[in-house]
């Protein structure tokens, strides 16, 4: 299938998740998660009607930003972030997905405020307590969180998560509804912007579906739409 072809589909299969949970399809938000892709196929996919990009790699986010490849559409940073490549984002991209500290958080406040801007940033959650994975414990999100409201040159908008491998067709649903209870109890903390508290990201080509079951609010897809990505190459 062409990716036009795949951008349909599972903007079909968004839509018919969102109206079996009894919610409006528009309140989902696809974004292609277009790590090792080109410039070409990431205009070919904003032709084909993606309005936000996810990316990795600060390094590959610099290179497509130089070659305009993402006019059209919005660009979300998804991937570990560190610190000394705040500057490469911050003012550039719309939300930063992966704020999994308070120093990261103030590093891209101190930026923001530098720059005159106010930097969209979700709190990133490690739901699953794996080692290998960046993100807040669930018992820290609220400290977390309740700083990033009190300083200026962020807006917290909500959580992001990425779960354990799911095990078997229902593998993540208690690591989802964990996340959509967080999200319910943050949005009802934080009353002097409760209604800027709207992202819920979660779910990925193996298990959107059911993270939109349980609230996700923006699913991050790529070898759904893109194909396999290529074997990472090793030296010698």
């Amino acid at each position: 299938m062409s990716l036009q072809d795949n951008i349909q589909r599972v903007s079909r299969e968004i839509a018919q998740a969102a109206l079996a949970a009894g919610r409006n399809p528009d309140e989902i938000t696809l974004v292609a998660a277009t790590k090792v892709q080109t410039s070409q196929t990431i205009r070919e996919a904003i032709a084909a009607g993606i309005t936000v990009c996810g990316e990795n790699r600060v390094q590959e986010f610099t290179a497509h930003w130089a070659d305009n490849a993402y006019e059209g559409a919005k660009v979300h940073f998804i991937g570990h972030l560190q610190k000394n490549k705040v500057k490469y984002l911050v003012g550039r991209v719309d939300l930063i997905e992966s704020v999994d500290s308070a120093e990261l958080l103030q590093a891209i406040a101190r930026r923001a405020v530098q720059q005159g801007v106010v930097q969209d940033i979700l709190i990133e959650v490690n739901i699953g307590g794996e080692a290998s994975k960046s993100g807040v414990s669930p018992a820290l999100v609220d400290e977390l969180f309740a700083l990033a409201v009190e300083t200026p040159g962020v807006r917290p908008r909500g959580l992001m998560t990425i779960p354990p491998v799911a095990v078997g067709k229902n593998g993540n649903k208690r690591f989802f509804a964990e996340m959509q209870q967080l999200f319910v109890d943050i949005k009802g903390k934080t009353y002097d912007n409760r209604d800027s508290v709207d992202c819920l990201s979660m779910g990925m080509s193996g298990d959107f579906v059911q993270a939109i079951a349980y609230g996700a609010t923006q699913v991050r897809i790529g070898t759904a739409l893109f194909g396999s990505r290529p074997p990472v190459r090793q030296n010698g």
